[in-house]
């Protein structure tokens, strides 16, 4: 037999070996997948938002199968539909499904704030944000440059007077916007809460934050004490209300000497 024909049947051998060998170690470590894993992701519409606080709609899927305890209404895109046809899949009930929507932490339109520089790079707000905090005179709010707009899937962000608004009604709460901006003031909130607080600043004392913007937060903590369920703390000057505790009262709304806390509805 010529050394051409060996080597050439050594190596077919070889690869016949390999083969069988990794056909076995396929049978024995093989990870048995749940079958009702790939139906529950039929049903989630393939957005790979990350809204529901799983790495994508496989994460979630999977979660949902492997974890009961993993609510099923948390697809925000696909909606009562999304959250039904999963519960018929796993025959489990589907639970109230809670309206959601981005919210934008700042009022500082140019109405009542400015610009502190004559900003000449990219425009976009992570461009800015690279620039001592931003071009505006407020280094805590909204920078105006449509970062979340251009992120938007569903076209429900608009800057409008260099501030981001929200139409709560195309917002499918997907949370692409909040990952998108550099100064981290948009959050996804139940259209049921009752306030919110339209400021993000924590500079400190009433001239050094109306200086900056004469719509900001001064942090006087008049709706802390004011508020009679004890719902609002301050955390660096600035109110953070606790949902669990707050009833709708509104009596923040009313002694607000700055107008920051503000109903829910109409949304911004």
């Amino acid at each position: 037999m010529s050394p051409i024909i060996t080597a050439v049947v050594v190596v077919a051998g070889i690869g016949v070996v390999c083969a069988v060998l990794l056909s076995v170690a396929s049978k024995l470590m093989a990870v048995q997948v749940d079958e009702r894993i790939p139906k529950v992701r039929e049903c989630l519409p393939g957005a790979n938002c990350g809204g529901c606080g799983y790495p994508g709609c496989d994460g979630y899927a999977a979660a949902i199968v492997e974890d009961e305890s993993t609510p099923i209404n948390l697809c925000a895109p696909g909606g009562p539909a999304t959250a039904e046809a999963i519960g018929q899949v796993l025959g489990r009930e589907v639970g109230a499904i809670v309206k959601q929507s981005a919210f934008v932490h700042c009022r500082g339109d140019c109405g009542v704030t400015g610009r502190k520089d004559d900003f000449q790079g990219e425009k976009t707000c992570a461009a800015a944000k690279l620039l001592f905090s931003g071009d505006k005179k407020c280094a805590y709010g909204c920078l105006g440059y449509g970062d979340c707009e251009r992120a938007c899937p569903e076209d429900a962000i608009h800057v409008v007077d260099t501030l981001a608004r929200v139409d709560p009604d195309r917002c499918i709460a997907c949370g692409i916007c909040v990952r998108t901006c550099p100064q981290h003031i948009i959050s996804i909130r139940a259209e049921s809460t009752p306030v919110v607080v339209k400021c993000s600043n924590h500079y400190k004392g009433k001239n050094v934050v109306t200086e900056k913007c004469t719509a900001g937060c001064f942090g006087c903590s008049v709706c802390s004490i004011k508020c009679p369920e004890k719902a609002i703390t301050m955390v660096d000057d600035l109110p953070v209300i606790d949902p669990e505790k707050c009833v709708g009262c509104q009596t923040c709304v009313k002694v607000c000497p700055a107008k920051c806390i503000l109903p829910r509805k109409p949304l911004a």
